[in-house]
């Protein structure tokens, strides 16, 4: 994984930044994290949470927030926008989503794995990254998970480089039929995950399937005149694309999905 924490560390503010210019993914993820979280001040561990952007509106709230990542210079930012936010952050660790470290004990009301599983190219780590986010999750308690669209890369080349598809034909066609993204140079050893294997997925690690949602809704590659609104009209698209990616007919339309699943009661 050195490749992907030393992308990060020098990513900048570009993921602070980018989930500010597409509001519609942080707000619906966030619209939908305040539905299914347990009351204030549940403890929640943000493993691969970078800069924090979840981690700090959380912690705002009166989350009691870990926050974990590969990056320590993207750490060094969390740790900053935390303290210019008037928030406090239970804990900073740097750490690897697939072999987390005894020091991160306890059992957490929820769980977000947000960005790990974005990286993880084969199977048995995207498995392997669940499995160590469950061990510190409670019974009963909630995890959060997202995930590229097999389909993402596709809509970003028609929208910038559609000459990509023909480029490379066998690659283009690898990356379809496997999800293995490799050669990215903006966005290096990604996976993009099939719609259909997300709950498979996630129901192997034991979880109860609560929902998979389609994040963007129907404004995926169309957000730009929506994030530019305010008000009463801001908050009815944030509604709107929160409902319809929950239609299964959209899931694969957006750019990201968000998984939610709880562990079993014994």
């Amino acid at each position: 994984m050195s490749r992907v924490a030393s992308f990060y560390d020098a990513y900048g503010e570009r993921e602070w930044l980018r989930l500010e210019r597409h509001r519609t993914e942080f707000a619906v993820t966030m619209r939908v994290l305040n539905a299914a979280l347990p009351p204030t001040p549940a403890r929640v561990l943000d493993l691969g949470g970078g800069p924090g952007r979840y981690s700090v509106a959380l912690a705002a709230q009166g989350y009691q927030v870990t926050l974990v990542d590969l990056s320590a210079t993207q750490l060094a930012q969390a740790r900053d926008y935390a303290e210019r936010s008037a928030v406090m952050l239970e804990a900073v660790i740097q750490a690897d989503a697939l072999a987390l470290p005894a020091t991160i004990s306890g059992h957490y009301d929820a769980v977000l794995l947000f960005g790990p599983l974005y990286h993880l190219l084969t199977h048995a780590e995207r498995a392997q990254a669940v499995a160590e986010a469950c061990t510190r999750l409670r019974p009963g308690g909630l995890l959060a998970a997202t995930f590229v669209s097999r389909f993402a890369p596709f809509r970003d080349a028609a929208a910038k480089d559609p000459l990509w598809i023909i480029q490379d034909p066998a690659y283009t066609e690898h990356v379809l039929r496997t999800g293995v993204h490799d050669r990215g140079e903006l966005f290096p050893q990604a996976y993009v995950a099939h719609p259909t294997e997300v709950v498979p997925l996630m129901e192997a690690a034991g979880l109860t399937t609560q929902a998979l949602i389609g994040v963007e809704g129907i404004v995926a590659g169309h957000e730009e005149h929506v994030n530019a609104v305010t008000g009463a009209a801001w908050d009815a698209w944030v509604e709107l694309n929160e409902r319809l990616g929950r239609d299964p007919a959209l899931i694969g339309a957006a750019d990201h999905l968000l998984y939610l699943g709880n562990k079993p009661i014994p």
